[in-house]
């Protein structure tokens, strides 16, 4: 269970700024904060935006930030202070009565799952990987090593990763139009970076509905050339959200193509093991 803090609100629908939301250790109150200013620090590259040691990803202004690494350092943007607790009058943008704004119960994380808790959906974690949950993203990874362009900067053969789709900036409205968006920008971030000298060419492997708990998605993989080091598989998957039919969720992932990277199978078996999280109702503020 999380400390009490300040976290990104998970009933933002992407309308409006965002702001963030009190999580009192046991449920979110109603007290909201615009969220203070952030600053870009040096990113520890592992495909798909994630970084080694991740504990908790959160997504501002449609970035990730780290607000735990387990180390007292963060990475990407820095995380808003959470030992403060809120005042009684939050000022301009807080909660009012209690009626202001959602009241959810933070779904539970589970033994072999990272689970999102603002998406509502857990990720399997194959054996050997590291999981890692969070207040809106969560990701596993596995086999660290020096980045081929970078070695002073670590990459992973395998990693898989979500979060709502509006934290990528996605504006679609469909699950096919979302995973066909972000196609792309996937590939660009997971292998297209100067530790792997840009991608070269790209092959369509895969672009069709699937299911994935419960809800009907769109799943497209890709299989991208590069210029230096592994090619690999990327893989953009779109789908409704557990809670909520109008919260859309973009799971990525990335294979390095690699006789110590996890086969492509190990893909499909994390997209069909994805589920809802331990304590997801069937709509917001709904517990199981």
């Amino acid at each position: 269970m999380s400390p009490p803090g300040w976290h990104p609100d998970p009933g933002h629908t992407g309308i409006g700024p965002l702001h963030e939301r009190w999580w009192d250790g046991t449920r979110w109150t109603d007290q909201l904060r615009v969220p203070p200013a952030v600053v870009r620090r040096r990113r520890m590259r592992i495909g798909l935006g994630i970084t080694a040691g991740v504990v908790v990803l959160a997504a501002v202004g449609g970035g990730l930030f780290l607000l735990s690494d387990g180390s007292g350092d963060t990475d990407g943007r820095a995380a808003p202070n959470p030992s403060t607790a809120p005042s009684e009058n939050p000022g301009p943008g807080g909660g009012g009565g209690e009626n202001s704004g959602p009241e959810r119960q933070m779904p539970q994380t589970e033994d072999g799952y990272a689970t999102d808790l603002a998406s509502g959906i857990s990720l399997p974690v194959p054996d050997g990987w590291k999981g890692t949950s969070g207040i809106a993203g969560a990701g596993v990874t596995t086999g660290e090593y020096p980045c081929p362009g970078d070695t002073s900067e670590q990459c992973v053969r395998g990693g898989v990763s979500s979060m709502p789709a509006k934290g990528l900036k996605l504006n679609t409205t469909t699950a096919k139009d979302t995973a066909l968006k972000d196609i792309s920008a996937n590939a660009t971030e997971s292998y297209g970076e100067k530790v792997y000298g840009g991608i070269t060419s790209h092959q369509e492997l895969k672009s069709e509905p699937v299911t994935v708990a419960g809800e009907q998605g769109y799943v497209v993989r890709w299989k991208v050339v590069t210029k230096n080091g592994d090619d690999g598989y990327v893989q953009s998957l779109a789908f409704p959200s557990p809670r909520s039919e109008d919260l859309l969720i973009v799971v990525r992932s990335g294979f390095d193509i690699n006789s110590e990277a996890p086969a492509l199978s190990v893909m499909d078996d994390i997209t069909k093991g994805i589920k809802a999280a331990s304590g997801t109702g069937s709509g917001p503020g709904t517990d199981a």
